[in-house]
């Protein structure tokens, strides 16, 4: 068995590489380095991979229709599990001349790796990285992926939904095996620099103002990265398409949050209340009763521990 991680130098994708490795398995990882987020800090997550024989880089854009490059580190007989976590993230960036980078990383890319994968014939399953953003604004909660009608309020959340759905349909129509996990607000260890809990806690740490936009009643399904991860190896079995939402029971009022996130930083906040942003939704919380049934997985981190270990920078 080998794997392929798209999206390896990335926060998720490096722990998910790094956990393979650990077993035992073989990884190539694709990356095409986007200037999102500092280049350096991406090359930094996997420095130490690079001269591991169990990891292979490929810098490649996903988008390019010629995936022939795969080719190379596969051979012909090994199965194959794809873990495509490769995607622009981001609500906010994602509205005008933005959408098109995200329609070109988020959808052609995810269309171009699943005709891929349909060719080459001995994959065992397409595992995608969906996102809570497809679900929008919601107000009866929990999320549940058969009952919560899917309506994205941000050009990400767009994106993300139809790739999701293009996996979906190669299921339905070529019987290529698959499982969609929809994430739920990640953190730990690692986490992208534009994301708040990595933002609130640079801010904590110089003695700036945190800044919150709206008045922090809205509430998030925090889910840490380790649990992400266990949950991605224990979807490998579930092959028939499904779609579950990945969330880590840590649902909370932003304040609340920012309160535990003072408390393993051992420092008090500043904050500083700013306008609401488009496609900012006000409340994410997700039924885990499918992943649960389907593979046994529960969310095992407390918030507290899985900040403290976030500050302190390893899992």
């Amino acid at each position: 068995m080998k794997y392929i991680v798209t999206g390896a130098a990335g926060f998720i994708g490096n722990h998910l590489a790094r956990q393979l490795i650990s077993e035992g398995t073989e990884v190539v990882a694709v990356d095409c380095f986007r200037d999102y987020y500092s280049l350096e800090l991406k090359k930094a997550n996997i420095a130490d991979l690079i001269t591991n024989t169990s990891f292979k880089l490929f810098e490649k854009d996903l988008s390019d229709s010629n995936m022939d490059w795969i080719d190379i580190a596969v051979d012909p007989s090994e199965e194959i599990t794809v873990y495509h976590l490769a995607a622009q993230a981001g609500v906010r960036k994602s509205w005008g001349s933005e959408f098109l980078q995200y329609a070109t990383d988020n959808i052609m890319a995810t269309q171009n790796l699943l005709e891929w994968s349909l060719k080459r014939g001995n994959v065992r399953n397409f595992i995608f990285a969906s996102s809570s953003s497809i679900y929008g604004r919601v107000t009866d909660l929990p999320m549940v992926e058969d009952l919560t009608i899917p309506m994205p309020d941000s050009p990400y959340g767009v994106t993300k939904l139809a790739a999701e759905n293009l996996v979906r349909l190669y299921t339905r129509n070529h019987g290529l095996p698959s499982v969609s996990l929809r994430f739920f607000t990640v953190y730990g260890p690692g986490q992208r620099p534009d994301m708040a809990f990595n933002i609130f806690a640079r801010a904590i740490r110089e003695g700036k103002p945190l800044r919150i936009f709206g008045d922090g009643s809205q509430t998030r399904d925090f889910t840490y990265v380790g649990d992400v991860v266990r949950g991605l190896r224990l979807s490998e079995g579930s092959t028939e398409g499904k779609v579950m939402n990945l969330g880590g029971g840590n649902t909370l009022p932003l304040l609340e949050a920012i309160g535990i996130l003072e408390e393993a930083a051992g420092k008090k906040a500043k904050l500083e209340f700013l306008p609401v942003q488009p496609g900012d939704v006000q409340d994410t919380f997700a039924s885990t009763e499918l992943l649960l049934k389907t593979t046994g997985w529960k969310p095992s981190t407390p918030l507290l521990e899985g900040l403290r270990c976030q500050l302190r920078g390893r899992a």
